[in-house]
């Protein structure tokens, strides 16, 4: 296991309403486990899921996001270009449906020097009330 530093970006529009951004660095850890790389990090404040941990797994341009912990329960997204997922997401105001519909997944990360980018393009429905465009940035250094 390695230690990293991750910088997230998010930017989230929904109709209506201004852009919304957050931009959240911290530590994390990093292995390499057959063909995927997993990097786990607590999250904060920043992001809304303080007490939160959070493990992504990257396979080729695939993207699974899990988070455990208080505020963020047995959250899971899945991220793969042109596929949809639902799924029960906690947020700070409760659990609530959220589908997703992945537009793109650029990865950038180099399996050599384990560091690298990968932004994500999705739409995002929460329980059919919300409906945005959402992009996440990940920088591993």
């Amino acid at each position: 296991m390695r230690d990293i530093t991750i910088k997230i970006t998010g930017k989230q529009v929904y109709e209506n309403h201004e852009e919304d951004q957050m931009e959240f660095i911290t530590d994390g850890k990093l292995y390499q486990r057959n063909d995927a790389v997993y990097m786990i990090y607590d999250e904060s404040e920043v992001s809304g899921m303080e007490g939160c941990k959070t493990t992504l797994k990257l396979s080729g341009d695939t993207l699974r996001m899990k988070r455990i912990g208080e505020g963020g329960g047995g959250s899971e997204l899945y991220f793969e270009k042109n596929r949809r997922f639902s799924s029960t997401y906690d947020t700070p105001y409760g659990p609530m449906d959220i589908e997703v519909l992945t537009r793109s997944v650029d990865n950038h990360f180099d399996m050599e020097t384990l560091s690298g980018d990968i932004a994500i393009c999705y739409d995002v429905s929460l329980e059919g009330m919300a409906e945005g465009k959402n992009r996440i940035e990940i920088r591993v250094m």
